[in-house]
């Protein structure tokens, strides 16, 4: 079941279309997907696995992993599924993850001049510490 948005409802999860695909080993190609609001759990979890601790920007592949609970008619979103996403689809879901999870208490960014509001600020994709800058 996927909550809607709007004031006092709890997104619980978000159904979403990755920009280019997960293809898996029989050629197929999986986009539609469904991720889930993460838990304290979710986030924490993965720093005590080696994996972080080697690279600590292995953090996002197993949080993604766990979070991310339908990609097409894969039996099972695994950190290998993540690791094989294109770059463009792996940035699509940390800004999703980013949005999703977003804290509802902080207050929306507004113009100083006119008052507006600011969409938030959302961080390039390859935005990990591990992505070689040119």
């Amino acid at each position: 079941m996927v909550a809607e948005w709007g004031p006092g409802v709890l997104q619980t999860e978000v159904e979403f279309t990755l920009p280019q695909g997960y293809v898996d080993a029989t050629g197929t190609l999986h986009r539609e997907g469904t991720m889930r609001l993460a838990t304290a759990r979710d986030e924490l979890a993965p720093l005590v696995d080696p994996r972080v601790q080697r690279n600590r920007a292995y953090l996002v592949v197993l949080l993604l992993s766990r979070v991310v609970t339908r990609l097409g008619t894969l039996p099972a979103v695994t950190p290998e599924v993540i690791e094989g996403l294109y770059a463009a689809d792996f940035g699509y879901l940390q800004s999703l993850y980013r949005s999703l999870n977003a804290d509802p208490t902080l207050p929306q960014a507004a113009c100083p001049h006119c008052g507006g509001a600011l969409p938030a600020e959302v961080a390039p994709p390859g935005g990990a510490p591990a992505t070689p800058r040119g």
